[in-house]
């Protein structure tokens, strides 16, 4: 979805399938607000190449809490498109002034967007574990080192984290080792990171955490793909709540609750 001062664009089509689009803005500037759902980077290009020279917009400001192709952020094979790269370079074609992005997944991205400003998390995932953690029982998990090295500076609250057993020949992840102090059981735990796929790395988190004893296994990830819902973990009674932030996930699942707002959320 795309918005201009918060009025959603509507992209229709004409007969021959090109894109038919309607934007306004005045000359004192605009906020454009990508919620990233499919492939709309032409209808954003048009759309601010419209503001800026048609409307005469001033100072523009883009809102994309989620960066588009951000995990394609190396190669290493000559053959390997190279999206991030180019996704950004065709962002910075469209000249904001500001392009404010939230939990992106790694800095490569921010080295490659022109005035890329981070959104802070810090406040949703410290309000989650306040709300549903005691820390004299309880503790944040983080699945793995990534994660760890992004969070835990974050939320001064006792930890655990993950070191996965990974087989290099598949690339596939075979098990889970726990590292830190775990409570004793019963404890609840809630698992941080940034992005969901199907959910696999959660699921096997969520395993382990239980075998250890955990009671309530709770996850928070700043940016949740629709395809969780055909994954195992929404139906494995392992998660007794996701939260994400309202950035890519556009489906409806009771187990899952979108939270924040702007400028946090």
């Amino acid at each position: 979805m795309i918005k201009v001062d918060g009025v959603p664009v509507e992209i229709g089509r004409y007969p021959d399938g090109t894109l038919r689009l309607e934007a306004g803005a005045g000359p004192g500037g605009a906020t454009v607000e990508w919620l990233y759902e499919r492939d709309e980077e032409m209808a954003l290009y048009f759309i601010a190449r419209h503001l800026r020279g048609q409307c005469g917009a001033g100072r523009m400001t883009l809102r994309m809490p989620y960066i588009p192709n951000a995990r394609m952020d190396r190669v290493k094979e000559a053959r390997e498109v190279f999206t991030l790269k180019h996704f950004c370079e065709f962002v910075n074609l469209m000249g904001f002034d500001e392009v404010i992005v939230r939990d992106p997944h790694s800095d490569i991205s921010l080295s490659m967007l022109d005035n890329a400003v981070v959104e802070p998390v810090g406040d949703t995932v410290r309000g989650l574990v306040d709300s549903l953690l005691d820390p004299r029982r309880d503790i944040v998990f983080y699945p793995d080192e990534g994660s760890l090295r992004r969070y835990s500076a974050m939320v001064d609250f006792p930890y655990a984290y993950g070191v996965k057993d990974r087989d290099w020949n598949t690339g596939r992840i075979s098990g889970l080792k726990v590292r830190g102090t775990l409570p004793p059981a019963p404890f609840n735990a809630l698992i941080v990171d940034d992005i969901s796929s199907y959910g696999g790395t959660f699921l096997l988190s969520a395993r382990k955490l239980k075998d250890l004893g955990a009671g309530k296994v709770y996850l928070y990830v700043t940016h949740c793909e629709d395809s969780i819902l055909k994954g195992e973990l929404i139906g494995s009674d392992l998660i007794d709540r996701i939260y994400t932030t309202k950035s890519i996930f556009t489906g409806d699942h009771p187990l899952i609750e979108v939270i924040g707002g702007a400028p946090d959320g």
